[in-house]
């Protein structure tokens, strides 16, 4: 680690040489070099500068907290619409946008980038990565896309086909590009990379359906991959990966997984979201997900921690070398991912001044670790849980409930793999001393399975997925929705207990921005945007934009003015493969919207979309063929079309399909494949044409019971 007195030295003398002309230093002080080289410094720069949002999470503490007061809890109620600028398509949008100098960069769906005027909304530039449409059923969440990274004239941001590329961030052509993953398996980029010290750092995405998570870092200038660290062992025949995580995996984590599953097909762990730079102790910490498949009887028989999923991973960012980590669902077995948001911050533990970092992920407890050593300070539930009923201080261990893990009989289990907070981030207010966390009350259904193969490049939870479609009586359907709830809920972190909360009738609620003017922003899948005085609770400003908000807003300064920025629509996982959210037809666009304070700009119109009417096949199918297609469509096809074929409106409801009359155009989609450019690929690989009958007799049963329903035949 290089101390500040050291770092201050190297750059002092980096200036007189350059002054003078002279080589600067390379080799072994090539990284103190980088550290303090000016492209490093201007970003450094810029992101303690509450007038831009030069990176993702605001600064590099993550804490999404805006310095500005320029907008009030005094005067908010007077913030109006600025501009707004229409994206090209309705899947999910999730982008944190970046602002520098008057520009915002935002990424769209489709890994998709527009360059917009901060004050007008005037388009800059726009760059289509091309990702081909088949990749769209690789991923687990839909093919969203959380945001970018800004360095050295350059914007860099994942595709969800598995590349990193670079842009020239004035003209957004690109630079470079580089393969990160084997895109014949079930690889996906949906997280931002993150730029540390002339390195650009991505994890990625697709435990669900078999894959060995990890993170690398290239070289900012030049794509070359500088170093990787695996989180779970590879084939121990293959020998080690020469990667960063050779020493640390042979040591210890090897001999925390079981069996021949993990590496015949991933394990998981994949880094898909959470990667953070602590400035002050030149630390990397890493997010790491859940195992694959999730079922840990069947992933590890049922045995070990399997190290370094559901943890926390600490890293040397120079050499990606291990420094120290803490797992918070040891043999994870629910989905129980910790790619959740890490934010830095200082509080005061037992009368002192501490380090620590904050998470709230999926399993429902806050956790406060000493970001030094990974020691854990303190845990306690956010939500409602029924896995565990607290940690053990001495072993950092959960004190698990015996039936959690589903062994002998189904379980119900809270939070479910939905989790207690998902990727939608949360914010911390120094001022307020309270962090803001976008939470879920739903609760998941788990049980062995009666029989387990795998399936390459398809879902493999090793869960039984026969008899869970939704109830057929759209009254039971509404009873199950009464279930489902979510929270904006402010949490004191220090005294580990909720100060207040906001009730929302679905779980997924939107990301969150916090405010110097005692403001915290959040949206709803209802499309409310509103401003919360960020002490008491209290609503001081509402504005409806007509569209679902999942994604966290913005702050910044231009021109005097403080602006706030959120990107609208709907997506993810819960927008996906919930059959209980209001459908109110196919979702339109997203868009950016802008506001400020004063601002007159009447928001646009977005129009709704009237549902086509149900369209159930004509034929005589047999009972045995829409049970087996039922069967099918839970295992291969909720996650996109939702279970019950109900879907949310992000993509086709096939309940409405003009395709599903038709044998053979059914067939055309399902194995021919006519439709990968849009999102759905083949299933020739995985499904026979009898196997596509069976299905489209199942969803003809869907649709007539739809028909029924809407009186419409």
């Amino acid at each position: 680690m290089i101390s500040r007195a050291r770092m201050a030295a190297l750059a002092a003398a980096a200036s007189i040489f350059a002054a003078y002309g002279f080589p600067q230093q390379s080799d072994a002080a090539a990284s103190a070099g980088e550290a303090v080289g000016s492209a490093w410094q201007a970003l450094l720069t810029a992101t303690k500068s509450a007038s831009n949002w030069a990176t993702y999470g605001g600064t590099f503490e993550e804490q999404r907290f805006s310095r500005l007061t320029q907008i009030t809890d005094r005067n908010v109620g007077q913030l109006g619409f600025a501009w707004s600028y229409e994206f090209d398509t309705n899947r999910a949008q999730e982008t944190t946008p970046l602002e520098l100098d008057g520009v915002i960069y935002a990424t769209t769906a489709w890994s998709k980038v527009v360059a917009l005027d901060a004050v007008t909304g005037k388009l800059l530039w726009q760059y289509d990565p091309q990702v081909p449409g088949e990749f769209g059923a690789k991923g687990c969440c839909d093919v969203g896309n959380r945001g970018a990274a800004i360095y050295d004239g350059k914007l860099y941001f994942g595709t969800f086909d598995g590349r990193l590329i670079a842009l020239d961030i004035k003209t957004g052509k690109p630079v470079w590009s580089v393969v990160t993953v084997d895109q014949s398996k079930t690889y996906t980029i949906t997280g931002a990379p993150r730029v540390v010290k002339g390195k650009v750092l991505i994890g990625n995405g697709g435990a669900e359906l078999g894959a060995r998570g990890y993170v690398t870092a290239y070289d900012a200038k030049t794509g070359k991959q500088v170093w990787r660290f695996y989180t779970v062992p590879g084939d121990p025949a293959k020998g080690p990966d020469n990667a960063a995580s050779d020493a640390i995996l042979a040591k210890l984590a090897k001999g925390t997984w079981f069996g021949d599953y993990y590496y015949k097909t991933g394990g998981g762990g994949t880094v898909w979201d959470s990667i953070v730079y602590d400035e002050e102790l030149d630390q990397l910490y890493i997010g790491v997900g859940n195992g694959s498949p999730w079922n840990h009887r069947l992933r590890s028989e049922g045995k070990g921690d399997n190290l370094f999923l559901s943890s926390i991973v600490a890293l040397n960012p120079d050499t990606g070398a291990y420094l120290w980590h803490y797992q918070a669902s040891p043999g994870e077995t629910w989905d129980y991912t910790n790619t959740q948001q890490i934010t830095l911050a200082t509080l005061p533990v037992d009368g002192k001044p501490r380090k620590v970092l904050m998470q709230a992920p999926k399993n429902g407890f806050f956790f406060v670790i000493d970001r030094a050593n990974g020691k854990l300070l303190s845990a306690k539930n956010f939500v409602d849980v029924n896995w565990a009923t607290g940690f053990d201080m001495n072993t950092g261990r959960p004190i698990e409930t015996p039936e959690a893990r589903y062994s002998d009989k189904p379980q119900v289990v809270i939070p479910g793999a939905l989790g207690a907070h998902n990727w939608q981030p949360m914010a911390y207010n120094p001022q307020a001393g309270l962090v803001y966390i976008p939470g879920n009350h739903a609760l998941f259904g788990y049980a062995q399975p009666a029989n387990f193969a795998v399936r390459p490049g398809r879902w493999n939870l090793g869960l039984e997925t026969k008899g869970t479609s939704p109830p057929d009586d759209p009254q039971a359907i509404r009873a199950a929705r009464a279930g489902l709830s979510g929270r904006l809920i402010a949490w004191d972190p220090v005294n580990q207990r909720e100060a207040w909360g906001f009730d929302y009738p679905e779980p997924w609620n939107g990301g969150v921005l916090t405010t110097a003017g005692n403001l915290v922003f959040q949206g709803d899948t209802r499309g409310n945007f509103r401003a919360f005085a960020a002490d008491t609770g209290k609503v001081l400003w509402s504005m409806n934009l007509g569209m679902a908000i999942m994604a966290a807003p913005i702050t910044f300064e231009r021109n005097g003015s403080q602006y706030v920025a959120v990107a609208g629509g709907y997506g993810g996982a819960y927008a996906l493969t919930s059959s209980f959210n209001d459908n109110p037809g196919p979702r339109p666009n997203g868009r950016l919207y802008v506001f400020k304070l004063g601002a007159k700009g009447e928001l646009p119109h977005i129009e709704k979309l009237a549902n086509p009417p149900a369209n159930p096949a004509s034929d005589a199918f047999t009972p045995a063929q829409v049970s087996h297609g039922e069967e099918l469509f839970q295992r291969d096809c909720w996650a996109c079309h939702g279970p019950g074929a109900i879907s949310s409106g992000v993509v086709p409801d096939l309940r409405r399909s003009g395709m599903l009359p038709s044998a053979e155009a059914w067939n055309s989609v399902v194995i021919g494949g006519v439709l990968k450019d849009r999102g759905m690929m083949s299933f020739a690989a995985t499904l026979t044409s009898a196997d596509a009958e069976d299905l489209r007799a199942y969803v003809s049963s869907r649709a007539r019971l739809l028909a029924r329903e809407e009186g419409t035949k």
